[in-house]
């Protein structure tokens, strides 16, 4: 009989939710308004639209097989080589291959209890030891922490900046000094999945693609978040050449569609939409946050696009009652939050819809 390794056995699988179409049948609505998966609520680039578009006469022949003019965009885009990205289905794609490329059974890898919910599980496909570290603070990433649990048998250290799902992050000078005390001899995935959106909120991060030359970095990042491609499940990595060359050599041959490729290039180039997708971000978070305040709710500043606030009842129960009301957002008990809910920053349109509802199930389950 055939058996799955223990390893793999243990590893928790991904709940995916239901279809908005299914979900409005089920409950008898119309018009719910998702809110959980921190997607652009602007929709797609319309480059990148326009690009598909136009390309999509051409779905008889199979992708370029190493995403070329995508790579050479990139290169463009962030001022390194071709030879220096990886692209890949979203940016989990890249933390996937990464694991199996240098994690093993006696390995090792260290990343924060209250972060990406892909870590683990990259980690345990690949049969390594898990080395969690505390937050600070419980939200807060701890750079010292990451560096102290680091031994002999560490082969990756995951860091997410800004960090999902708490939305903190750290600043450049604060990666710096992690940087100096980080070690030769082990990889850094720097996960900047939200980077744009914390440039657009003003803060002072870093550029994790410049330092990919100063010690063994891989930075990851993604089409699915400001440029609105998740449809298309879209994303890149940045390392040296030599680290590249490996996850090349376990990636499938024609992993990424031609029409994501297409769109990919076409949404670097849409400067305006990724300006006016930060505009909205930063007006729907200062909106969120007078809200919040008003009903005295606390939650977490942030610089991605979402919030993480802590409602003062059971998470399940007010994601059911949210739900009941058209309003999809996500219960955070599964990551060690069991009062708190993360929500995306929507339209303005959205957002006053979510707090006029989350107001009705507070009312509701205080009496």
């Amino acid at each position: 009989m055939f058996e799955l390794p223990k390893h793999i056995k243990e590893v928790h699988v991904y709940e995916p939710g239901k279809p908005i179409e299914e979900l409005e049948k089920e409950l008898g609505i119309k018009n719910i308004v998702k809110l959980a998966s921190n997607e652009n609520p602007l929709g797609p680039s319309p480059k990148g639209v326009q690009a598909i578009i136009e390309d999509l006469k051409n779905l008889n022949r199979y992708p370029d097989g190493n995403s070329y003019y995508l790579k050479k965009a990139l290169a463009q885009h962030l001022n390194v080589k071709p030879e220096n990205i990886f692209v890949g289905l979203g940016s989990n794609e890249a933390l996937d291959i990464i694991s199996r490329a240098y994690l093993r059974p006696g390995k090792n890898a260290v990343y924060s209890e209250k972060s990406f919910a892909v870590y683990p599980i990259v980690v345990q496909l690949a049969g390594a030891q898990h080395k969690v570290v505390k937050a600070k603070d419980n939200y807060y990433m701890d750079l010292k922490a990451h560096l102290d649990a680091i031994d002999e048998n560490t082969a990756v250290v995951f860091l997410a900046n800004p960090n999902n799902p708490t939305g903190t992050a750290f600043t450049k000078k604060e990666f710096e000094e992690f940087l100096k005390e980080f070690p030769d001899d082990v990889l850094l995935v720097l996960d900047e999945a939200y980077y744009e959106y914390a440039v657009g909120a003003g803060l002072d991060v870093e550029n994790g693609v410049e330092y990919i030359y100063d010690k063994n970095i891989l930075v990851t990042r993604t089409f699915s978040k400001i440029y609105g491609l998740a449809g298309l499940r879209l994303g890149y990595g940045v390392a040296k050449e030599e680290i590249i060359a490996d996850m090349n050599r376990i990636r499938q041959p024609f992993n990424i569609t031609r029409p994501s490729q297409i769109a990919g290039v076409a949404a670097l180039e849409d400067k305006m939409f990724i300006k006016q997708s930060q505009v909205v971000n930063e007006e729907g978070k200062k909106y969120l946050y007078k809200e919040f305040e008003k009903l005295g709710l606390n939650y977490v500043p942030t610089y991605a696009n979402f919030i993480l606030v802590d409602v003062g009842l059971p998470t399940r129960e007010v994601f059911r009652r949210l739900l009941e009301k058209g309003v999809i957002v996500r219960a955070m008990d599964g990551y060690g939050f069991p009062t708190c809910i993360r929500v995306t920053i929507g339209t303005m349109k959205e957002n006053i819809i979510f707090i006029d509802k989350l107001k009705e199930v507070l009312e509701e389950m205080k009496k």
